[in-house]
């Protein structure tokens, strides 16, 4: 392997890299709390905010990332609505993943069982601070293995807005590859995609084990 061609690749690669770590940042910080709106409006007792947001979540989960990458970038222009290539990219994310987490915390929420609502009740609880300071903090600890899971296929699937022109990591090996005829920008690319997923799996699991040992704790 040419260690001085790798080194002429890295500056393009590290400014795809910069857009695809962005792209995930962004995401997560937009997309973990939508997804506990639509859990709290999925079990809302209010049936036309708990049917919007089980439709939501069915249409976001049931449809291919890609066809809402396409439909949010190409489609809307035609109802008037238009985006630049990487706002397209955070919306479509967020949107998709905001639906995921919800059926994550959703599952979380109602493992808790249910002889904790009726204790907070009979303490005096209204419904909204069962759930704020009885439920979620319980179900923090039992959605961490599920979230973490969806944060690391959210790295990988970030390569799909080459297909919109963003110019993140894979898009930049891509150009590397067509532009020299030699696939090693590739091998270089899925070795940062390995490395930034290990880094994750690891940290998720001291996350993981830090929970557990504090349940035990608290137990």
């Amino acid at each position: 392997m040419n260690l001085s061609y790798i080194a002429t690749l890295m500056p393009a690669l590290m400014q795809g890299l910069a857009q695809t770590l962005k792209l995930f940042a962004l995401t997560l910080l937009f997309s973990l709390p939508l997804g506990l709106v639509f859990t709290l409006g999925s079990i809302s007792r209010v049936p036309p905010l708990r049917w919007v947001s089980r439709i939501y979540i069915w249409i976001f989960r049931g449809t291919p990332l890609m066809l809402q990458l396409f439909f949010i970038y190409y489609g809307l222009p035609f109802m008037g609505l238009t985006f630049d290539r990487f706002p397209a990219a955070v919306l479509t994310f967020v949107l998709n993943y905001a639906a995921y987490f919800a059926e994550i915390y959703r599952a979380g929420i109602q493992s808790i069982d249910r002889g904790q609502h009726e204790a907070a009740k009979t303490l005096g609880f209204t419904p909204w601070q069962t759930m704020r300071y009885i439920i979620i903090p319980q179900t923090v600890s039992r959605v961490i293995p599920p979230v973490c899971n969806e944060t690391i296929t959210l790295v990988k699937d970030t390569a799909l807005v080459t297909a919109i022109g963003v110019g993140e990591l894979l898009k930049a090996a891509q150009g590397a590859v067509n532009r020299d005829v030699n696939i090693t920008a590739y091998a270089v690319a899925a070795l940062i995609y390995l490395a930034i997923t290990f880094v994750m799996t690891m940290a998720y699991e001291r996350l993981e084990r830090y929970f557990s040992r504090h349940q035990k704790k608290e137990g």
